[in-house]
């Protein structure tokens, strides 16, 4: 960005015709981080990316025109929104207690061009699976959940799990088939010492593996890390890897990954609603537009206004410190970066599409709902 046409990449001609706040998305830049992904590694057999970031029917079409089969996410709605694209094969990277899992046995009836499976940690949820797609008469294939470090959810990768797994193929309406570890607490700027934090997490995993293949199992399918690991997964063999984040892009993974080239591909918009102080001014970016789990200079980055400090933020208003003249004006539009992307979108219904400069049409989040109709 050291030209001023590389500069001016996010400004929108027509923007007085987009209301704020607003999340735009960029389709020629999200086309350009597939490519990218595809670069890094080009056997898309390998690959299962993640669909919590965009949430989206349209980038899920784009993803399959470019020739990914295999999907995860996160939700029941996110496996709707899959199903209806015709994905041939969804993860549900989750394990469905109590309704979910009736609802997860509705998606499998409702889509049957698709293939589901889902996420099992212990032996409870995994005889409630059991029942409900034995009633069905269809065998759910399932994932180990393994903890590698993260201590979310899980079982630690060791005799037990290889129990679990034992005991999910014996099952008849559910069969293991692989496993799968998670390692999104692995944030280390350098890449050196994240790929050693990485490769001492991964090697109980593949140990596992062996284990079971001796004990004479076909051998478990490994899917495994997220956007921070995987330029370190990628150069393993036979695992599966399933960023995420990468399709849109975010100032945090930014800032922290800097051996990944993917491009910002969505932005928020926002205007000055007000200029409270001469050293001051207040814009419409409140908690409901933008993902706010971080502290207030971690929110989001201003690429047209650098000057700016948020000192104050509330549920439809961000206050931003002027460092500097101050020579901003009631109206003024800024275009921001998210620092997380991903809940950012989902605070979102719907996203304007910018082509060649011009606002022109809308994308809908539909995912980003609890639920579409199952």
């Amino acid at each position: 960005m050291n030209s001023n046409a590389a500069m001016d990449w996010y400004k929108v001609s027509n923007i007085d015709e987009v209301d704020s706040p607003a999340l735009i998305i960029f389709p020629d830049r999200v086309q350009k981080n597939i490519e990218i992904l595809k670069a890094m590694l080009p056997d898309l057999h390998r690959l299962r990316p993640h669909v919590k970031t965009h949430k989206s029917f349209e980038v899920t079409k784009l993803l399959m025109q470019s020739g990914f089969t295999q999907f995860k996410c996160a939700t029941i709605a996110e496996a709707e929104m899959l199903g209806t694209a015709q994905a041939p094969d969804v993860l549900l990277a989750y394990q469905p207690v109590g309704p979910k899992a009736e609802r997860l046995a509705s998606l499998v009836d409702q889509f049957p061009k698709t293939v589901f499976s889902c996420l099992v940690d212990n032996i409870g949820t995994a005889n409630q699976l059991n029942s409900i797609f034995q009633k069905i008469n269809h065998q759910l294939r399932v994932y180990i959940e393994l903890n590698i470090g993260m201590d979310r959810t899980g079982i630690k990768p060791g005799a037990d799990a290889e129990g679990l797994y034992k005991k999910c193929q014996s099952l008849g309406g559910i069969v293991s088939v692989g496993l799968h570890a998670y390692d999104g607490h692995l944030r280390d700027a350098d890449l050196d010492v994240r790929t050693k934090k990485c490769d001492e997490g991964f090697l109980p995993v593949i140990t596992m593996q062996q284990n079971l293949v001796r004990a004479g199992l076909p051998e478990p399918v490994i899917v495994v890390g997220g956007t921070t690991t995987f330029p370190i997964h990628a150069k393993r063999k036979n695992v599966v890897c399933s960023p995420g984040t990468f399709i849109y892009w975010d100032k945090g993974y930014h800032d922290t990954f800097a051996e990944q080239p993917f491009e910002f591909a969505a932005l928020v918009v926002t205007r000055i609603i007000s200029r409270p102080t001469e050293n001051s001014i207040c814009i419409d970016l409140g908690h409901k537009a933008i993902a706010s789990e971080n502290p207030l200079d971690k929110r989001v980055f201003f690429l047209n206004a650098q000057n700016l400090e948020p000192i104050g933020h509330s549920e439809e208003h961000m206050v931003l410190k002027v460092n500097g003249q101050n020579n901003y004006r009631v109206g003024d539009v800024l275009y921001g970066v998210p620092f997380h992307i991903c809940p950012t979108v989902a605070l979102h219904e719907s996203a304007t599409i910018i082509i060649d400069h011009q606002a022109s049409g809308e994308w809908n989040i539909i995912s980003r709902k609890r639920k579409i109709t199952i």
